[in-house]
Parts: structure tokens; sequence; C-alpha cells
């Protein structure tokens, strides 16, 4: 079952459109035993994106338990090589998450 689409990762998949971007896949499943997604993700190169919202109405993602399993999730993920960006829902609205992005994915030549 797909989760609903927050206005943050919205944001960013038209952000990617703008840029000219290659579309990164969406809740993506990068690990074998555990439920986890990425809210996108580029697996060739095994980058990711995260786009938290609730960060200043007490989200899942800001409190105890919450802040914990995420911990726990992008930890298991950097320990299995994924380079993972965290964005709030501002910093995509403000352009900030796709200019890097950007930046990153040029290195990797993504879209020559």
């Amino acid at each position: 079952m797909r989760k609903r689409i927050s206005l943050g990762e919205r944001a960013f998949e038209l952000h990617c459109r703008l840029e000219k971007i290659t579309l990164p896949e969406q809740e993506y499943r990068f690990h074998k035993t555990r439920k986890w997604r990425f809210d996108f993700a580029w697996p060739d190169l095994k980058i990711a994106v995260e786009v938290e919202g609730g960060t200043y109405s007490q989200g899942r993602h800001t409190r105890g338990k919450g802040f914990e399993a995420d911990c726990e999730k992008y930890n298991t993920a950097t320990e299995s090589g994924w380079l993972v960006f965290r964005y709030s829902t501002q910093q995509v609205s403000q352009y900030i998450a796709i200019r890097q992005l950007k930046r990153v994915l040029e290195k990797y030549h993504v879209d020559d």
C-alpha cells in the first residue's frame, strides 16, 4: 500500500522535473528484511532523499520513538553504502534540496 504523498514530496518531484533531473524511484524499499523505504532514491547510485514533515508540529520524526526509529533506519542505510539526504518541507520549498541534489548528481554525471 502506497502512503499518501506529502506536499514536500510533491514539490521535490516537481523540482526534479523542472531541473530536468532523472526522476528518482519513489517509496524505494532498500532493505531486504525491514519494510524501510526512502521517499526518493537513485538505487544505482545509492543516493536517497527523505522529506521530513512535521518538523515544527512535533511530528513523528521529531518525537522520541519516531526519532530513534529514523536513526536506526538512516544508520543502517549508511552502513550499507547509501548516501542519505534529509530535508524539511521548508528546505524543499526554498529550493535548498534540489540545488544540493543537482550538485551531487552532477558529480556522478547522471544527466549528461
